[in-house]
């Protein structure tokens, strides 16, 4: 059967079924509401389906249909800025500039690495290096503020970018050698809970190693910055291996042996869909995720 329905129809269906309003859509699009609803009147006479039932109400509300449908929408949408952003990339060659921001956490050796071996193989391309805390790396991307994000996976990855898990970070539970946890030979629960717990960032992050086990919470948006807390006993915390290893925090942090361990944090590369990686940013992160599990 040829197919009738068009992108733009596509576009609008999951516009409509996202913000559940033909008005709105309508306005956005600086078109007529009955433009938009003739428009999808006309995809579901082609799909052969009913998308949207109309009768419950002044908001259209997604049919059973309409439901299974939708991510599958989603994602033709987002081939389409896949394709688009791969041919800019090949009309573009190899990048002239290359902006990358990173997680400050990030362990700095695979980065620096990494580094040295593009400025060997691409010499030509200036790079542009951003520390950033966490979220910001993402909010960079988002802005067109930088081509090439390294952060640490959460759950909450705006709609707009691509991600590649690249390997990942061990987390340990610590606390400075003063404190009164770094005498136990082993930490319960129930220990952990009678003491600060230091966590990163805002509860809507999601990390792995988010959770509050102790009453007493203070949170950073740094694991540097809980690192130096930590050190003058302020409390306990979960962080990455390679931030206590760091060599100013050399004996002053005291790893715990404990029950419960948070999983490793999973470094990823990110990326914004419709402008795709070019050759030395995907040479970038190929050495950078050799580098990373050299160290793991």
């Amino acid at each position: 059967m040829a197919i009738q329905w068009s992108l733009e129809q596509i576009q609008l269906f999951v516009h409509v079924a996202e913000q559940r309003s033909f008005s709105a859509v309508a306005r956005q699009q600086g078109r007529a509401q009955s433009a938009v609803s003739s428009a999808i009147a006309m995809l579901e006479e082609d799909l052969g389906v009913t998308l949207f039932d109309r009768s419950s109400g002044r908001q259209p509300h997604l049919t059973e249909a309409g439901r299974a449908l939708l991510e599958e929408g989603r994602e033709l949408l987002r081939q389409c800025e896949r394709l688009d952003g791969r041919a800019l990339a090949l009309h573009r060659g190899q990048e002239a500039k290359l902006r990358v921001a990173q997680d400050e956490a990030m362990p700095y050796q695979p980065v620096l690495d990494s580094l040295v071996k593009l400025a060997g193989q691409y010499p030509a391309v200036e790079v542009q290096l951003a520390n950033s805390a966490p979220g910001d790396v993402a909010r960079k991307l988002v802005e067109r503020r930088a081509d090439l994000g390294l952060l640490f996976h959460h759950e909450h990855m705006p709609a707009a970018l691509e991600r590649r898990a690249l390997g990942s970070v061990e987390m340990v539970t610590v606390c400075s050698v003063n404190h009164p946890l770094a005498a136990e030979p082993r930490v319960t629960r129930q220990q952990l809970a009678r003491h600060r717990q230091l966590l990163v960032a805002l509860e809507s992050s999601r990390y792995p190693g988010g959770d509050a086990i102790s009453p007493q919470i203070w949170r950073a948006d740094s694991f540097y910055v809980m690192a130096e807390l930590l050190m003058r006993g302020l409390g306990w915390a979960w962080l990455p291996r390679h931030v206590v290893q760091y060599p100013a925090y050399q004996q002053q942090m005291v790893e715990l042996d404990s029950e419960w361990v948070p999983p490793a944090l999973v470094v990823e590369l990110v990326w914004r869909r419709d402008e795709p990686l070019g050759p030395a940013a995907r040479y970038l992160a190929e050495c950078f995720t050799w580098h990373l599990r050299a160290i793991g």
